[in-house]
């Protein structure tokens, strides 16, 4: 874990913009600052209202996005979105008579408003966390019964157009790259959704000025906080399918699925008729995930609860908690003079072999590294009667501390690991995606005390790229410098 703080998202009934939002300010972020922050985008046409709301009868945070008539997407009932989709088009008795000749998504009510980015394809939009709360989550009530078409006039915004808009908002260089990372994971998922290159994806719903104002506001939130690290639970989904401007989609949508897969993240199957992930949503889980999950034993520092707009049962909600690892209870006090230790950050695991072939060696540390080991190495040392032989040393979490030593005592000779723990400064860091001159390229920016950014390429990264277009690796990583000096 970083030198900041960790957080630990629960998505028990899914994920959406709003939500994490909610979650965050009830942590503790500061409204009054991110309504500064949020004053300062080139967007407008948006006000936010943060409101008390209770959810199984715990309050929690609503945070909501009221748009004017301009910006505003208007929605659906809960029967049109996941009614009989093998029928007929519905004659949309319910309520409210809506032609539905005009895009929008229905969705909202996420907020995320359906984030259902379909880049430039206006579609889906639901976000429906709120579910599909086709209240826009605000408390005032469109009547849809007019019987005009409404054609809304929606921009269409590039990445880029969503980029320049994030660097130019009174924004901490960390909270930048948060959001840019969220936009660049909805962008991967909606390029490969769309089967366009990226360059080519323009955002409707995603890009809408209630979208980027979640990404935004999560952005600052978790700088705000000064959150480092983050454990995500699996992302409860629901099933079934929903109906869009360009036709019906499974459930999970195609940007979803394509961010889990790409990202690693896992869902949860709920017995709810509809979407409770939206690509927002998902997007951001991916974005700050640092670990696999939360330590084994930990305290609760903080627990903030974020809010949906929709009545599911039980109640879409989000909580996040601001956690610290707990050491073993058999682990021995260490004595702090200087007031540098909290928690252990990591804890080592050693052994050492002398009768451990090179290929034995080589096979336990790639089954170390796929169980979630951070660091792996080994050590020649000349061991008792001067025996040549080797050290492995382990870098790990507390949570994973008897899974790697199983792993050790499985796949080589050894009878005893010891293992101690570990504390580390680290920097803030932030994984990001560059465009160079010969494709794009995964970089690290790490953020030094002083505020100052470092970028550093990936090295698969580098070495992908340069099979690809057939140049060397030095050719690629000098591409990569250059990138990374005029656009960090």
């Amino acid at each position: 874990m970083g030198t900041g703080k960790t957080l630990y998202l629960e998505c028990a009934s899914g994920i959406s913009g709003d939500m994490v939002v909610g979650a965050l300010l009830d942590l503790g972020a500061n409204e009054d600052g991110l309504r500064r922050a949020l004053a300062s985008l080139n967007v407008d046409g948006f006000e936010i209202a943060v409101t008390r709301k209770l959810a199984s009868g715990i309050e929690g945070c609503d945070f909501d996005v009221i748009l004017d008539e301009v910006h505003e997407s208007h929605d659906h009932d809960m029967d049109y979105l996941y009614g009989d989709l093998d029928g007929e088009e519905h004659g949309h008795e319910h309520h409210h008579h809506h032609d539905h000749d005009h895009d929008h998504d229905h969705d909202h009510d996420h907020h995320d408003h359906g984030h259902h980015h379909h880049g430039h394809e206006h579609d889906h939009g639901h976000d429906h966390h709120d579910h599909h709360h086709h209240e826009h989550g605000h408390s005032h009530h469109h009547d849809h019964g007019h019987g005009h078409h409404h054609h809304h006039h929606h921009e269409h915004r590039s990445p880029a157009d969503i980029a320049a808009i994030i660097d130019a908002a009174d924004l901490a260089p960390r909270a930048k790259d948060i959001a840019h990372r969220i936009f660049d994971i909805v962008a991967q998922a909606e390029s490969k959704a769309h089967g366009l290159p990226l360059e080519q994806v323009h955002f409707h719903e995603v890009g809408a000025v209630d979208s980027i104002v979640d990404v935004v506001s999560v952005a600052y939130c978790l700088d705000d906080l000064d959150v480092t690290d983050a454990a995500v639970s699996a992302l409860a989904e629901g099933h079934g399918r929903v109906r869009c401007a360009h036709g019906v989609l499974p459930v999970p949508v195609p940007a979803v699925t394509h961010i889990v897969a790409d990202h690693g993240l896992v869902l949860e199957r709920r017995d709810i008729q509809g979407e409770l992930v939206t690509p927002t949503g998902a997007a951001i889980a991916a974005a700050i995930r640092t670990l696999d999950a939360p330590p084994a034993r930990y305290r609760v520092v903080r627990t903030g609860l974020g809010t949906g707009k929709r009545a599911y049962n039980p109640p879409s909600t989000v909580r996040a908690m601001i956690i610290e690892e707990a050491a073993e209870p058999h682990a021995a006090p260490v004595e702090d003079t200087a007031g540098l230790l909290g928690a252990p950050d990591l804890w080592k695991l050693e052994t050492e072999l002398d009768d451990c072939t090179g290929e034995a060696l080589g096979n336990v540390c790639e089954l170390l590294y796929a169980a979630g080991a951070l660091e792996v190495h080994y050590l020649p040392v000349f061991m008792k009667k001067n025996r040549p032989g080797y050290q492995i040393e382990v870098l790990c979490s507390a949570s994973l501390v008897h899974v790697l030593e199983n792993v050790i005592f499985e796949n080589t000779t050894t009878i005893g690991i010891r293992r101690c723990p570990e504390w580390r400064t680290a920097l803030p860091r932030v994984a990001r995606e560059i465009a160079t001159e010969l494709g794009t390229i995964r970089v690290k920016v790490v953020t030094l005390p002083s505020g100052i950014a470092r970028a550093y390429p990936e090295h698969d990264s580098i070495a992908a790229i340069a099979r690809e277009q057939g140049v060397s690796y030095q050719d690629a990583l000098r591409a990569a410098i250059v990138a990374i000096e005029s656009q960090l």
